[in-house]
């Protein structure tokens, strides 16, 4: 399963590749990468390869990436929280990564200088990263740090937050239109930069999310037993919180907001191959790269006008939340 995926990947990028305003086929983009990456004789046209190296691949494998960080940290949230409907954003990560990019963008309406393309994923980043401390300090006074007490924080917190960006919307005046595509999330401004921050960021976290799939599934079976079993629940909850929620921030840094891929993947591959969190992790990978991949393909290339793909993204995700949330509600009902 993890081989088709893979492969399945792949053939979307590729695809993804070849579809613009510039058409290209399959063969003239693997033509391009393989000459970049290793060389070969066959060099390609070089406007093709402007057009797939500076243009279409950053963007492409920010998809990927950021698609593939999402689905994973959704499916560590749903197993360390142990509720079906958590996601990257449950903690208010996202509500705090608005936060920044709306403030640096404030600022620059009032004459702040900010270098570009600098400024709004740093204060997004730091945003997020102080929203989760936040959410971890209000938690703390329970001291197992259940799930009850991070999902409220991270609600209370992410309702105060969105009351600030309100004001910060109020505030921008012309501007706000940037706040609001930014709040909608992107990836037309994506650059190589962005993607050499994104990949070691990315497999680091994937690896040590990989490392605690075994711990993951015992803490399934209920904190008691896997005390009993030698598992530190809270310890284990720390190390993962703070790493899916580095590697969220990284990525709303980036892309900006993009909503409901934790949720959606993790939910249909334990359709597919089972709650057994040491192949759920990396397959979520593989399968949120693919659903951002061509989400992405289709608001750049197939509508008519690009459409944030936030916001294709909560025309998905929104239905798929609905359903789950109903069949939770029956299956609460028949156990009564």
């Amino acid at each position: 399963m993890g081989f088709v995926l893979f492969a399945l990947l792949i053939a979307a990028m590729v695809f993804s590749a070849t579809m613009g305003y510039m058409s290209l086929s399959a063969g003239e983009v693997i033509k391009v990468v393989l000459h970049r990456l290793i060389g070969s004789g066959v060099y390609p046209d070089p406007v093709a390869a402007a057009v797939v190296v500076d243009v279409r691949l950053p963007r492409i494998l920010a998809a990927a990436i950021v698609g593939g960080v999402l689905a994973v940290c959704g499916a560590v949230f749903q197993a360390i929280l142990r509720n079906p409907l958590a996601d990257p954003y449950t903690l208010g990560i996202s509500s705090g990564a608005a936060f920044g990019a709306s403030l640096v963008i404030v600022l620059q309406v009032f004459g702040l200088a900010l270098p570009d393309g600098l400024s709004i994923p740093v204060f997004a980043f730091a945003g997020s990263i102080g929203t989760l401390f936040v959410v971890l300090a209000l938690a703390s006074g329970d001291r197992r740090l259940s799930s009850t007490s991070l999902i409220l924080s991270g609600v209370i917190v992410a309702a105060i937050l969105s009351a600030a960006i309100g004001f910060l919307k109020f505030l921008a005046d012309e501007q706000v239109g940037i706040i609001i595509f930014w709040l909608m999330g992107s990836f037309s401004g994506v650059s190589w930069t962005n993607i050499t921050v994104l990949i070691p960021i990315a497999f680091l976290g994937l690896a040590v999310c990989m490392l605690y799939g075994r711990e993951l599934n015992i803490m399934a079976t209920g904190e008691r037993t896997a005390a009993t079993l030698g598992v530190n629940t809270v310890r284990l909850r720390w190390i993962l919180l703070l790493t899916c929620s580095l590697m969220t921030a990284v990525c709303v840094s980036v892309s900006g907001i993009i909503g409901f891929i934790g949720l959606i993947v993790p939910h249909l591959l334990r359709h597919l191959v089972g709650p057994d969190n040491r192949r759920l992790i990396l397959l979520s990978f593989f399968g949120g790269g693919i659903l951002l991949v061509i989400a992405d393909t289709l608001t750049r290339a197939v509508l008519p006008s690009e459409v944030p793909i936030g916001v294709l993204t909560a025309l998905i995700g929104g239905p798929f939340f609905c359903v789950i949330f109903k069949k939770r509600q029956q299956d609460g009902i028949a156990g009564l």
